[in-house]
């Protein structure tokens, strides 16, 4: 276990940002490394050089957007800052959950750590004690454009910095300045940037999007295994598997994954040898090399995309000083914008969409009677007419399939232009990454109905083969595991108790 997280705005990983979001607070402790610390007090000092000069910077002795043009004075330097957080605190909907709260202050505070966005040593010091401490804002989900970058949500978190808003703390909602009494911190008075810096760039969508591809990994390598227990089920061959094929059509993931179908099936006596009255099977088992390959490359797309931005500076303005000090520069870009992510969580939504479809079309087979030439019972159950058995089951993965598909239309190709047409292009990233999380939440319930049916399917092909015959060795853990939490079903009985721990059982891989 960590006991430490060290941040650098350089160095934060996959892992670091799962241990801390699904962590307790202060286990591990997120401090600043001396480097970051110098680079980050170096910033502030140049922003205070720019006031004492009088010059003119964008955000800092301006106005925002549209009133990029109003000159601000020097008197009203820290009110602005003030102003741009609560009166951008204009979220709404459901709140984040706690872990994507803690994903978004670890990853804020990393980019802060740069030291390109002017924020004082003092205010990201009291970030980090909400990750130490556990106080967690209440956020909104929606309000963002996705550019610049998560305003309305980050000024939700930025609230709290200076006792608004509301916060979670010790179980308890209350208002920010009450969490900060409660976990004996003080409230900062935002000094000049600050404002901006806290409230500006891709962190929320970011952190969502760290989540939800770690999720789609795990899920990813759990849709092998319940294809492959379809596959027993099914009385399937592995002969389309072979390494030869796949060396001709060389996709790298493709590849790994025909390789993983053949470990997670080695040693099975379920599956069917060379028949030349039946050489193969249908696509959903004969194909899945291709498309569950084809779904890991927009995972890995979406891993290599956040890893760089996870250390990426993400605010705008950035504030550049020579080695000497003397030349401060303060340049506005776009590094705000979402579109790089957008795409890549629309593209992982519309994967792991046709991942769920695939999985449905297998329960389909599974349950019916006709399409799998009548090795297995209709809808999974001796006494049908009587019974429905499993016929409902392939009903609800159908209706998780429609949605999905709903889903997957491209946020990242729509735009909306905004601050009286100064913003006149915007991503909608963190609407892809919140469309991510739903069709991601969507496909785990899918696969917990196929993990169900294949399960019901290998004890009837037991019972028609003689039992003992061994599984392969990736599906029997997996099966053994369902069937502790989840019987052989005889005869109709109420089936929301096994749908729920079928999907409980595939969160609790997704965590270990």
């Amino acid at each position: 276990m960590m006991n430490e997280i060290i941040l650098d705005g350089e160095s934060l990983t996959f892992e670091q940002v799962i241990t801390v979001a699904y962590g307790k607070p202060g286990e591990p402790r997120i401090l600043l490394s001396e480097t970051a610390k110098m680079a980050v007090n170096r910033a502030a000092a140049a922003v205070q050089t720019l006031l004492d000069r009088g010059e003119i910077a964008y955000g800092i002795t301006t106005g925002f957007g549209a009133f990029k043009d109003k000159i601000i004075s020097r008197e009203e330097v820290e009110l602005l800052q003030r102003n741009i957080v609560v009166s951008h605190a204009v979220g709404v909907g459901d709140p984040f959950d706690t872990p994507t709260v803690r994903a978004i202050m670890l990853i804020r505070a990393n980019t802060l750590a740069r030291g390109f966005s002017g924020i004082r040593l003092e205010t990201l010091e009291l970030i980090l004690e909400f990750l130490n401490r556990g106080v967690h804002p209440v956020i909104p989900e929606k309000g963002s454009l996705g550019a610049s970058g998560d305003l309305a949500p980050l000024a939700h978190f930025a609230c709290i910095l200076i006792g608004e808003g509301k916060a979670e703390f010790g179980g308890q909602v209350v208002s920010g300045a009450e969490a900060l009494t409660r976990a004996d911190l003080i409230p900062v008075t935002l000094a000049a940037k600050e404002g901006l810096a806290l409230t500006n760039g891709t962190t929320v969508m970011t952190a969502v999007g760290i989540l939800e591809t770690v999720k789609a990994r795990r899920l990813g390598e759990l849709a092998d295994v319940s294809g492959c227990m379809s596959l027993e089920a099914l009385h399937g061959t592995t002969s389309a598997f072979d390494e030869r094929i796949h060396a001709l059509r060389p996709h790298p993931r493709q590849i790994d994954c025909a390789r993983n179908l053949r470990e997670i099936l080695e040693g099975s006596e379920l599956v069917r040898d060379f028949d030349p009255s039946n050489v193969q099977d249908a696509y959903t088992l004969r194909c899945m090399p291709q498309v569950h390959g084809a779904c890991r490359d927009a995972i890995a797309y979406a891993e290599w995309l956040l890893k760089l931005e996870l250390n990426a500076v993400t605010d705008n303005p950035l504030i550049f000083i020579s080695e000497d000090g003397k030349k401060i520069e303060v340049i506005s870009g776009g590094n705000f914008h979402g579109e790089p992510l957008a795409l890549a969580f629309d593209y992982l939504a519309i994967a792991l969409s046709d991942l769920a479809n695939i999985a449905e079309r297998r329960i389909m087979r599974l349950t019916d009677e006709a399409s799998n030439a009548h090795v297995l019972p209709a809808f999974l159950t001796e006494h049908g007419g009587l019974n429905s058995g499993f016929m409902i089951v392939q009903y609800t993965a159908a209706a998780l399939c429609t949605e999905n598909k709903v889903l997957a239309h491209p946020a990242s190709v729509d735009t909306i232009p905004s601050s009286a047409n100064v913003e006149d292009h915007v991503s909608m990233g963190l609407t892809a990454s919140l469309k991510l999380r739903q069709v991601a939440e969507n496909f785990a319930l899918v696969l917990s109905l196929e993990l169900l049916c294949a399960a019901q399917g290998i004890d009837f092909r037991q019972k028609r083969i003689g039992p003992g015959k061994a599984l392969g060795r990736g599906t029997a853990p997996v099966y053994s595991a369902i069937r502790k939490r989840i019987p052989f079903i005889e005869r109709d009985e109420f089936m929301k108790p096994h749908i729920d721990a079928a999907a409980a059982f595939v969160e609790e891989f997704l965590h270990e």
